[in-house]
């Protein structure tokens, strides 16, 4: 096999660099997994080094699984590939028994219970909300070499906003440190630290892992943390056999730690470096791509794109006139993508915050739209998906040859949820995108000649390396959580100043940190790519927003809203909402909800209320989804008030469309007219 066919001339360089020190500044859409597996292969193929001799380290399960995926197919499957964490973990617990005599630690999944005891022996009334934000300070601190001591200065001085006061927080550190001390527990980070010192402290276990790794690459170099860095420079103990790959323009992590400083300045640490650019973008059109450069312009690393596939559509630039008509007007357009033929899994809207998710949830589902959540849980992390594989394992013992695949494994999730047709959204529909998901992979592996064995073993493949079937289903995902991937159709939602750039971001530093986030977001796009905000937040609000600073001067136009078809009365006028008892505009969309400002006296009926409650837990419960996603608290006390006896009185209540009317609607008035004393309609 010549591995070095089809490269072009810059991933010809990378793969034909095959000694150290060497830095690949690979820009979004370059291919720079093909450039540094071809390198890894092409070196082991021409004898620089053996397989079993090269690491080669990235940040997720899943992107180490695809480089291991790829090197097989290049003829080096004896090569590493791990994650950080993976790697260190493996040393670690080898010698462990050796070096410092018993069993390996057990290992802190999250900090949460310890940090939970250390508020209780402060005694200090611990807030859940307030306890994640506790430990994901205790990580920074951790991956930057900050002690508990050392904390609050040098949380000061990298302007970081702790949930409480940093003492506060160097204190609870401390209690934590010592728990786990105690305990014999070890938490991520200090599986890197561990193995660091391990090696440091005892040179026959340094010289043991030198020995067998001699080669290295590093993906993603700007996202290297101190501590990371650290483990790498005692795995190389002096070396330079060293190949990273990163985009400093991609750097959108600081905040956890990462640095890109590692990779631009890695010549400066090697000056023998040779550095190689990629930046032939074989992932977007020139459209697309053009925008990318634009974004960037002004950056320092700016790694100017060259546009390597056909002419494209522009990108879209929409200006709505509140968040629920961005919403619905962004689902009419994925409608409409949908029905030109994009697949809905080559669909993405991309946000700032999670907590916009909520509206195009509700938009999609209102609109017949399907979608999934990315950035919650891991696909085969699902209970319904844990519970198919275990169901397939077992039928997969007892399995007859002869039996077909498909139908096997659909009879199989049937009896777990699979139904032909998908049902209305919320918890049951997720669960549902993931039976089926299984069930088309096992059809594509089916045509492959497959039997029930070989799909499990292929499941439990992807399953260690987080490779999940594709969903069916547009994604809706956070910016960050959109790292790495990329779509036909590309939707970048909620562009107004205070978001992107998110409000507190304030130094010059943490502004281009979030420039470089709608970079990231532009360069997921293939083909499609709209541009959107909303100048109010409610409808009737103030129009007082502005379109992000960052798309100054580089829209063409603005495109004209599709057309939106209000689902409720109340949101056709573009009047302020005014308080039915006082009289006052309405500011909040809760208040708007209720139809009265937050301070004025409510008058509803209490027993009203509780039935409500009662009748909405019923509904959740059977339907497997939480309460919320029937009602919520504030549209049920403002049916409450209103009291509504006919469907156009229940319409009236903002957050009632009918999509909920035709599903909840008559069991609501049943219960409104019976406590008003009203039979019939």
């Amino acid at each position: 096999m010549d591995v070095l066919a089809g490269l072009d001339p810059e991933q010809r360089d990378v793969a034909e660099a095959v000694r150290g020190p060497v830095c690949v500044l690979a820009g979004a859409g370059t291919g720079k997994t093909r450039a540094i597996t071809h390198r890894i292969a092409y070196a082991v193929q021409s004898g620089v080094v053996e397989p079993q001799c090269v690491l080669a380290v990235t940040f997720t399960t899943r992107a180490a699984g695809e480089l291991r995926q790829r090197l097989r197919r290049l003829g080096a499957p004896g090569v590493q590939a791990r994650t950080f964490h993976a790697a260190a973990l493996r040393q670690l617990s080898y010698f462990w028994p050796r070096v410092i005599g018993g069993d390996t630690p057990q290992i802190v999944e999250s900090k949460l219970p310890l940090l939970v005891e250390a508020c209780r022996l402060a005694r200090r009334n611990p807030d859940r909300g307030e306890l994640r934000d506790v430990a994901s300070e205790i990580e920074w601190a951790k991956v930057t070499q900050v002690g508990p001591e050392d904390y609050p200065a040098a949380a000061l001085k990298a302007r970081r906003t702790p949930p409480i006061a940093p003492e506060e927080v160097a204190r609870l550190f401390e209690a934590y440190e010592d728990l786990r001390r105690r305990r014999n527990l070890i938490d991520f980070e200090s599986i890197l630290e561990l193995t660091a010192a391990v090696m440091t402290e005892h040179r026959e276990v340094a010289a043991q892992i030198r020995q067998q790794y001699r080669y290295f690459v590093v993906d993603e170099f700007q996202d290297v943390n101190p501590l990371q860095k650290l483990l790498l420079d005692t795995w190389l103990g002096g070396r330079d056999d060293l190949c990273v790959v990163g985009d400093p323009n991609q750097t959108i992590y600081s905040f956890t730690g990462a640095t890109p400083h590692y990779l631009t300045t890695f010549a400066v640490e090697h000056p023998s470096a040779k550095v190689i650019r990629l930046v032939r973008d074989y992932r977007s059109t020139p459209q697309v791509v053009t925008l990318a450069n634009r974004v960037m312009a002004r950056s320092p690393h700016r790694l100017e794109l060259v546009a390597q596939r056909p002419e494209g559509p522009e990108p879209e630039f929409t200006e709505y006139d509140d968040e629920p008509a961005e919403a619905l007007g962004v689902a009419l357009t994925v409608k409409k993508l949908m029905a030109d033929g994009v697949p809905a899994r080559e669909i993405a809207v991309l946000f700032r915050v999670n907590a916009q998710s909520e509206a195009y949830e509700k938009a999609f589902a209102e609109s017949g739209v399907p979608y999934v959540l990315r950035g919650a849980e891991r696909f085969f992390e699902r209970p319904e998906v844990r519970q198919a594989v275990v169901l397939l394992r077992g039928a997969a013992r007892s399995a007859n040859e002869e039996e077909p695949l498909a139908p096997g494994v659909h009879a199989i999730l049937s009896g777990i949820g699979l139904t032909p047709e998908p049902p209305g959204g919320g918890k049951a529909r997720e669960k549902w995108e993931s039976l089926k998901a299984l069930a088309d992979l096992a059809e594509d592996m089916a045509a492959e000649g497959a039997d029930l064995t070989g799909f499990v073993a292929e499941l439990e493949r992807r399953a260690m390396e987080q490779h999940a079937p594709p969903v069916e289903g547009v994604t809706l995902a956070s910016l960050h959580a959109a790292k790495g991937l990329e779509w036909d159709a590309v939707f970048l939602v909620g562009l107004t100043d205070g978001m992107v750039p998110i409000v507190y971001a304030e130094t010059p530093e943490q502004i281009e940190e979030e420039r470089r986030l709608l970079y990231v977001g532009v360069t997921r796009a293939r083909e499609h790519l709209h541009l959107s905000w909303a100048l109010a937040r409610s409808p009737g609000g103030r129009r007082s927003r502005r379109p992000s600073r960052f798309l100054d001067g580089l829209s063409p136009r603005t495109a004209t809203p599709p057309p939106v078809e209000r689902r409720s009365s109340s949101r056709k006028a573009a009047l302020p909402v005014q308080c039915r008892i006082c009289g006052k505009s309405l500011a909040t969309a809760a208040e708007q909800k209720l139809g009265r400002c937050a301070g004025c006296p409510a008058d509803y009926d209490e027993a009203l209320l509780e039935s409500l409650k009662a009748w909405r837990t019923s509904v959740a419960k059977e339907a497997k989804v939480p309460a919320y996603v029937v009602f919520t608290d504030v549209t049920l006390q403002a049916i409450a008030e209103r009291a509504p006896v006919s469907e156009d009185d229940l319409l009236r209540i903002a957050g009632i469309g009918r999509v909920k009317l035709d599903r909840y609607g008559d069991a609501v008035l049943d219960l409104c007219r019976a406590a008003a004393g009203v039979t019939g309609e």
